[in-house]
Parts: structure tokens; C-alpha cells; sequence
């Protein structure tokens, strides 16, 4: 059911789970939904080979496991996005429900889209800082870099370029790998 905050009202989960499935990607972000085409070729080789770097070196050894969109993650009734990775360590494990993963995860990561990349970079970035989620990277395929975005004192400082490798948790993403692929 929709909740009123400051005056307006805002979807919840509730409303979000009779979206259409629709190959869309949609979100509510503060209550207020967003949609999102499918992403291009690029996008698609960039996030399966992160994926697969942190699969590799994340989940096989039983650290935690890592999904890649469509998955919903609930940060609050009102704020329920698809990013495009989602890292939880095994200290977390409690958010991943069989639906969707509720609370924060250890990583985000948001692969920028012509459609998406403001979004991500401001809106995105203001949500998973307000919620504590501990990294979050934006992954600029036309630039060839990551911003590494990590949480300090409850802020995140200005990001990190990594271009050629970047580590999470022990777990080292080879970029020069990434961007060959494209």
C-alpha cells in the first residue's frame, strides 16, 4: 500500500510487485517509480565479466554470493532498485530472501547507461550513501574506468578511477579484461 511522506504519496513494495514483466527495468526511488530500457551490448559484456571475476573469487569459496540484474533490492518500502550487481557477504547473508534481497548489500554496482547514467550517478548515489551500502561502483564502458565509491563516516568522498584493476573484499576485477571484451 502507498504511504504519504512530506505531504505526497509514494509507492512501496506492495505496488512494485504488480509492475509488468515487461524485460524493463523498473525502480521506485523515494517513492517515485522510474523505467528503464533494456541495456546495450556493451553494458551486458562489462557486467557479465565484473560478474564472473567476482563469482569466481567471491562466491566459489563460500565468501558470499553475487547477483546480477533482474534482482529487486529493497532498501526500504519506498526504495526498491535492480541494480546491476549486488555483492553480499556472508555477514549480511540475512537480506537475501527467496524474492528479492532485502536491506544493504556490501557492493552495488551500477554499469552507466545513456538512459540511466544521471540517475546513477546522482539519485543512485544519494540512495545507497543515505542507506550505509559500504562500495558502490560506477562502471563508465565508453571511458573505460570504474568510480570506486567507498563509505566513510556515513559519506561517500570523491571516488577513486580505477582503469586497469579494482578490488573488493580481497576479490581483484583485472579491467584491462573488461574493457578488451567490448
Amino acid at each position: 500500500m502507498s504511504v504519504i511522506v512530506d505531504g505526497k504519496t509514494r509507492l512501496t513494495y506492495e505496488e512494485y510487485k504488480h509492475f509488468p514483466d515487461d524485460g524493463l527495468r523498473h525502480e521506485i526511488i523515494h517513492g517515485e517509480y522510474y523505467v528503464s530500457p533494456s541495456p546495450s551490448t556493451d553494458h551486458q559484456n562489462a557486467s557479465r565479466h565484473i560478474q564472473f571475476a567476482l563469482y569466481e573469487q567471491i562466491e566459489r569459496p563460500g565468501h558470499g554470493q553475487v547477483f546480477d540484474a533482474p534482482m529487486d533490492l529493497e532498501l526500504s518500502p519506498t526504495d526498491v532498485v535492480q541494480p546491476d550487481l549486488i555483492v553480499v557477504l556472508n555477514h549480511r547473508r540475512d537480506i537475501i530472501l527467496r524474492s528479492r534481497l532485502r536491506g544493504v548489500p556490501d557492493l552495488v554496482v551500477e554499469i552507466l547507461s545513456p538512459s540511466t547514467a544521471e540517475r546513477d550517478r546522482s539519485l543512485k548515489l544519494a540512495l545507497y550513501e543515505r542507506h550505509g551500502v559500504p562500495e558502490y561502483w560506477l562502471v563508465d564502458t565508453d571511458n573505460r574506468c570504474v568510480y570506486q565509491h567507498r563509505l566513510e563516516n556515513g559519506r561517500y568522498g570523491a571516488p577513486e578511477e580505477r582503469r586497469e584493476t579494482i578490488t573488493f573484499s580481497g576479490a581483484t576485477v583485472n579491467l584491462n579484461e573488461v574493457w578488451g571484451r567490448l
